[in-house]
This record gives structure tokens, sequence and C-alpha cells, in this order.
């Protein structure tokens, strides 16, 4: 409604505005007009020698021909008068010999004149010149008017057709500005400016409160809503207005956007992050909006569930240590007892060099999750072997990512080999250390990788379990990005085959600056 009467207001004063322009150029037309036929008066034939040399009379030549002029011009008079102001010709034949009700000082002093003045006949614009003789002295005057009736009813004319013409404008004018006002309320939801205001003051006071990253696309897929905890978990985002572009952007990212059927608390590794993703579709009075992506920083829960693994892991190695430390004391107390005192002391001797109870590994976490993962391996039916060539020679510094790669490569063998049709199931383990860099090898007996899968094992939600339950297709996925995070990586060596290929998978997996000192070395 505002822009209604805004935009009809604009009309009226241009139309206005326009009148009063076109009026002030009508009147100084007519203004010129009659000046014209004052100079063509001035100059007829011994007008100035009957002024000069007769009197003022209604039945004289200068009456006659005044008036001749005035019929062919249609003007509202022509009136001729000598020096002294005198008339010698008008309409009304008793006002000739009196004197003009206008001061003629301006065209007797030799100047023209035109203007707007009221006389006897009323209002009218006027042109006035001096009347010369032939010697070119001023004799008289001769003064034109046109009535200004005239003029306003040419403006009056001219005004109405303004008018008319601005209604058409006026009309698309409003026109336009209803369907933008319904088009607007449309887009806007049917919010009024002041809702709005408050809206974005709102929208913005939850988006940069909230701990969870938010974004949010229309129904293009361009992006309308990011907060800065988003830009936190994703590395980058893009700019409002652009379209998610796998090339541009993290493709998980664009995967959580474009999946079906939606995630709903899925657990997926996105830049460097654990975060918990959830897509909900957007809609108002029935029209959808778009889809929010809202996603929870599980990074910290991840860092816990991994030093848990790695104090079970420990614990698990404390055990066996335990458990082995009794049976070397029950073997020792036996070849004292018999009186073996040499045998003793080289079994002390060559106890005193091993400090866990897998041969070849040094430090009590892997020890740790190898004695772990044994035993879960054993409760499915499949033997976990550590290669005789495992040599690790130093503790980890940094036990939880190489807890979580190695637990993770053994829990996905077991399960392949326990799921596999070869028969006895085994999963061997190579355990190397090459200066403070750790390899892992890890092969099993189950039916290998799908050919048409090798690209894709590696990925966020892949996995050749036939049941989708949650949290499947995640393991090698974050021992991959965990490996990388140290400047390794995990490939798989050979998808392998179920039977007659040779044997299943084979996987490996380098990982840079994890080994510290050696235990010697510890000791000195």
């Amino acid at each position: 409604m505002l822009t209604a009467l805004l935009l009809s207001l604009v009309v009226l004063l241009g139309t206005a505005a326009a009148v009063v322009v076109l009026r002030r150029d009508l009147t100084e037309q007519y203004e010129q007009r009659a000046l014209a036929i004052a100079r063509s008066v001035s100059e007829l034939p011994g007008l100035a020698t009957a002024v000069t040399t007769s009197q003022p009379t209604p039945a004289g030549p200068v009456e006659q021909e005044a008036e001749d002029v005035r019929r062919a011009t249609g003007a509202l008079y022509v009136v001729v008068t000598d020096d002294r102001g005198i008339r010698f010709s008008h309409p009304t034949r008793s006002r000739i010999g009196e004197r003009v009700s206008t001061s003629p000082e301006e065209a007797l002093s030799g100047r023209e004149v035109v203007t707007v003045e009221r006389g006897t006949l009323g209002r009218s614009a006027r042109g006035k010149v001096p009347l010369r003789d032939a010697s070119g002295d001023v004799v008289g005057e001769v003064s034109v008017g046109i009535d200004i009736a005239a003029i306003e009813e040419k403006t009056r004319a001219l005004a109405l057709t303004l008018g008319l013409i601005a209604l058409v404008p006026l009309a698309l004018g409003l026109v336009g500005a209803i369907s933008m006002g319904r088009r607007l309320r449309r887009t806007t939801l049917g919010l009024e400016p002041e809702q709005m205001a408050d809206l974005v003051r709102e929208h913005e006071a939850v988006l940069h409160g909230v701990t969870d990253g938010i974004l949010a696309v229309d129904t293009s897929g361009r992006v309308t809503v990011t907060n800065p905890q988003a830009v936190r978990l994703l590395g980058a985002v893009p700019r409002r207005g652009e379209v998610l572009d796998p090339r541009t952007v993290d493709p998980a990212v664009v995967a959580l956007m474009t999946s079906q059927p939606a995630p709903r608390g899925e657990l997926r590794i996105i830049a460097d992050r654990a975060v918990l993703a959830t897509r909900l579709p957007v809609q108002r009075d029935g029209r959808d909006l778009g889809e929010v992506l809202i996603l929870r920083d599980r990074s910290d829960l991840d860092t816990l569930a991994r030093e848990l693994e790695s104090t079970r892991a420990l614990t698990d190695a404390l055990r066996a240590q335990a458990h082995e430390h009794t049976n070397r004391l029950h073997a020792l107390s036996g070849l004292l007892h018999r009186g073996h005192v040499d045998e003793a002391l080289a079994y002390v001797e060559e106890l005193s060099g091993t400090t866990t109870w897998v041969a070849g590994v040094d430090d009590p976490y892997l020890a740790g999750v190898l004695a772990a993962k044994a035993a879960a391996a054993s409760e499915s039916g499949v033997a976990l072997d550590v290669a005789p060539a495992t040599f690790v020679a130093g503790r980890l510094v940094r036990p939880l990512d190489t807890v979580t790669v190695v637990a993770n490569l053994l829990d996905n063998a077991i399960r392949a080999a326990s799921t596999g049709t070869r028969q006895p199931a085994r999963v061997e383990v190579t355990l190397l250390s090459d200066r403070d860099d750790l390899l892992v090898h890890v092969r099993d007996t189950g039916d290998g990788v799908p050919r048409d899968a090798t690209d894709s094992v590696f990925d966020h939600g892949w996995t050749s379990r036939p049941e989708q339950a949650a949290g499947h297709g995640l393991g090698l996925a974050l021992a991959r990005h965990t490996a990388r995070s140290t400047g390794g990586d995990i490939e798989l060596v050979d998808p392998g085959g179920p039977p007659p290929a040779p044997q299943g998978a084979v996987f490996e997996a380098r990982m840079r600056g994890v080994i510290g000192a050696t235990t010697s070395e510890v000791a000195r």
C-alpha cells in the first residue's frame, strides 16, 4: 500500500511539475506572439504619420488598421498610442482618446516589453514595442495583448492530456508494485520488514551461538547459510550463493548433502575431524526451502575412544606379561630346585633382553593390541599369527594413532577371515620398524575385496557386510585418515579373492615418525 501511495504521489507531482513548465512555456510563447504582432503593426506604412498628424477617433485610419490586425490574429486587443499614451485604437471604441491603463514609459523610451498584466479587458500576455517615424524618433507605442484565458484553456487541455498519459505508467507501476509486493511476501514467507529484521538478529545470534556446524542449501543446491563452526569443522565452505561442487569442496560434504536416504547421526571423517552428520529438510507452510546439514564435532570422543583402546591394549599387554612372568618364575624355580644353576643363569640372561610377550615387539602398546586382537580373533574362530619377521626396535611416541591404525586393520582382517570360505581361518600381521617409521603388513584368508570395489574400499560408508547397520564402513577410512595425518598412508596391496585365489586381501600401512627410543636407549 505504501508503495502504491508513493508511486501515485510521484506521478502526481511529476504531472504537476510538467504542467507548470508547460504553462510557463506557453505563456512565453503567447508573449512572444504578442510581441511579434506588435512589431508587425509598428512597421505598417503610414501608421506613425497617422498618429502624429491626426486625432484619436473611433473612425480614424489607425483604429481601422488596428482592428483589421486584431481580427486577423485573434488577439485580445491591438492598441496604438501617441507619445503621451493616448489611445488611437481599442476594441472598445469608447476607450479611444483615453490614456492607457498600464504604464507606456518603457516602450516610449525605446525598449520592447513582454509581460502579463491586467488592463481594462482583463489579464493578458502583452507585447509592447515603440512606434517610430521615418527619422527613427519614438512617436508612440503599439501594445498587443492575448487573452490569458486562452492560456488557461490550453493549460487545462495539456494537463488533461498529461494526466491521461500519466495514468498508463501509473497503472503499470501499481500493477508492478502489487505483483512485486506479492512476490516479496512469497519470498519472505509473509514476514513484515520488522519481523525480518528481528529474524536476522535472531539468526545471527543462533548461528554464532551454537557449537554445531550448520550448512544450509536451497532447492537449487546453492549455499544459503553457514556459521563459523561449519567453517572450522569443514576447513572451507563455499560462500553464500555458490553451488556445492566436488571440485572445490570436500567430496564427503557433497555426499552428505546429496546422499539418499539423508544421513541421521552418521559418523564421518571430514577435514581431519570426526563429525556426527545429520541432514534435515527445511519447509514452511508446505513449501520446500532446501535442506540443512548439522555437524557435531566428535573428535574429542574419537580421541577418548582411541585412548581407551590404547589403555585396553596396555592392560591386555600387562595381563599377558604378568601371566608370562608367572610361568617364567615357575620355570626358573623348577630349575633351581633341581640344582640346574647354570641353566637357570642362562635362562635369566635370555629373559633380561625381553620386555614383552610378543617376540620382536618391544612396545607394550603394540604388544597389548596384539594380545587383545588375538583373543578377539580366537573367539571368532580365527588364528592371529605374528610373523617371525616382526621386529620393532623402540617405543611408540604416538601410541593413539598407531593403535588406531593397527587395530582397525586387524579388525577388518579378522572379520574377513571369519566370514570367508577358506579354512582354517587365519590372519598374519607383520610389524617392522624403519628408523622412526612403522610398517604394518596384514594378510587374511578371507574372500578378498571385490575387483569393482578396490577404488572405494577406503571411502566412508563402504563395507563388505550385507547388512547396513550404523557404524559400518568407517574403520578403514579412519585408519587411512590417521595414517595420513602422520605423513604415511594405507594401501590395498592385493585385493585377493575367494578360492582358487591363493589368499585374501593384503593391506599395508606406513606411519611416519611414530617410533622413538629403543629400550636400551630408554634405560640409559
